[in-house]
């Protein structure tokens, strides 16, 4: 017969024997480890202290039965394969574990909707909920501020949503794209649509398009591609370029259709700039490689991300009310897939 181990699991010290030890209330241990709470400062570091000789870390979750807030922020997301969420998740993760907030991710994929993971994510009493990527309705966005939870949305809104929003000014987007096209002598110009119901790509088509108009440029031809996806954008440039007249640019509403744009058009036998410029929105990382070298209107991310985080401390420490929308300029990223004016 085996020997069984006499090793154990050391037991988790407790707030109690942490505030037993060193003659202190329970919630003087909870305010050291709250970096806004006031405490004297010597006491802090006292709990501090030996809480790390102890290895004590404090329960969110029971800190969250004496605050009532749960520190918990959810995000959820339903575009998790476009390369730019998982960017953007990266350092918007970051920033709000730098604030001490817990983050919970959730998706919606297949059967599920987005309004079925905020549903979901309500289940955990999130204190703040962003979305991103995905399209909520306004009932869903009902539903959170019924149960007390913030909702912001990043890159995305719903219109008279009770909910705050950040994003990048798509329409701006939209129209400076129309004036670098145009200011590039190009004449045939067309569009290829994403998701048709994002925000995004409908305000991006709305700049785009008005723009085009006042230049003298109406109707630019619209081709869509139902998603925001490589094979998308591969197949609905290939109907763009087998009308006539040819396009001689098209402008993608994201990054991805415009990589599957340029695949599609070198498929072809076609080249690029020399027989059609193609223009993205985003930036994503892939869109700098050497073999891509795509032209495209960044988005601010950064600015946005540090926004949405301010949104999360104003809101979270109830001085915020005002929903009205954040909307933040990109700027345009010039490479290799857009000719120039003398070319």
């Amino acid at each position: 017969m085996q020997n069984k181990s006499k090793t154990k699991k050391r037991e988790a010290v407790v707030a109690k024997q942490l505030a037993e030890e060193l003659g202190v209330s329970i919630s003087t241990i909870s305010r050291a480890f709250s970096p806004h709470a006031v405490i004297a400062p010597e006491t802090r570091e006292r709990v501090l202290r030996r809480a790390e000789a102890l290895g004590y870390h404090p329960n969110p979750f029971a800190r969250s039965l004496i605050t009532r807030k749960t520190s918990i922020v959810g995000i959820v997301v339903s575009d998790i394969t476009n390369p730019f969420y998982p960017e953007v998740l990266t350092g918007l993760t970051e920033a709000l574990q730098d604030i001490e907030l817990n983050v919970m991710l959730f998706t919606s994929t297949g059967t599920q909707t987005s309004d079925d993971a905020v549903s979901l994510a309500l289940r955990y009493q999130p204190d703040i909920l962003i979305v991103l990527a995905a399209t909520v309705s306004s009932k869903a966005a009902t539903q959170a501020t019924q149960a007390g939870t913030n909702m912001i949305f990043f890159n995305r809104y719903v219109p008279d949503a009770p909910a705050f929003t950040v994003t990048c000014d798509n329409v701006l987007g939209g129209r400076e794209v129309a004036d670098f096209l145009i200011d590039s002598g190009h004449r045939q110009l067309a569009f290829v649509s994403g998701l048709p119901d994002a925000t995004t790509n409908r305000d991006r088509w709305k700049g785009f398009s008005e723009r085009c108009a006042e230049r003298g440029q109406a109707n630019p031809l619209k081709e869509e591609a139902g998603c925001f996806a490589h094979d998308a954008g591969f197949a609905a440039t290939q109907r763009l370029m087998s009308c006539q007249p040819r396009p001689d640019a098209i402008f993608c509403a994201n990054d991805l259709l415009a990589l599957g744009a340029l695949n599609a058009v070198r498929k072809m036998g076609l080249r690029t700039p020399e027989d059609v410029s193609i223009i993205g929105f985003d930036d994503i990382s892939m869109a700098s490689w050497s073999s891509h070298a795509l032209t495209t209107y960044r988005q601010p991310v950064p600015k946005m991300i540090s926004t949405t985080v301010d949104l999360v401390r104003r809101i979270t420490a109830g001085s915020l009310q005002d929903t009205t929308p954040v909307c933040i300029a990109g700027d345009l990223v010039v490479r290799g897939t857009v000719r120039k004016a003398d070319e």
